[in-house]
């Protein structure tokens, strides 16, 4: 029994690692979360995988915030293809409650999409250059 439990969390942390493009150093994913904090107070934002995915189709995200730790990872795993395929920029954030709170929800959040950075524009920019230098 214990040797099914392991076998299942290596098959899900397996998963996982396939929509996680590039591993993101914990400043610039707090940076992230302060830019989504900004714009959700001074621009718009957009909260879930679902207005997420419709921001990226319509061009109006400049920055897609994905959780590393949904479960299951099919949920967000057509997100960085989406957003390669836009030109959008987009970065992970190790856990999807601390996403979720940055989005003014109480629950967590599988992804998050800035539509309009308000005061955070700086910040949203910046992030943007480094996720941009981390894929290369």
């Amino acid at each position: 029994m214990m040797k099914d439990k392991k076998i299942l969390k290596e098959v899900i942390k397996m998963a996982q690692q396939t929509y996680i493009k590039f591993e993101v150093p914990a400043e610039l994913s707090n940076k992230a979360l302060e830019a989504l904090e900004m714009a959700r107070d001074t621009g718009k934002i957009k909260k879930g995988t679902n207005e997420a995915t419709k921001a990226i189709e319509r061009g109006i995200a400049k920055l897609v915030i994905i959780g590393e730790d949904v479960n299951p990872p099919e949920i967000v795993m057509h997100l960085p293809a989406l957003c390669e395929e836009k030109n959008t920029p987009y970065i992970y954030v190790k856990k999807q409650v601390e996403l979720g709170a940055a989005s003014g929800l109480s629950v967590g959040s599988g992804a998050a999409a800035i539509v309009e950075p308000g005061k955070g524009k700086e910040l949203v920019e910046e992030v943007a250059q480094k996720v941009q230098a981390l894929k290369k």
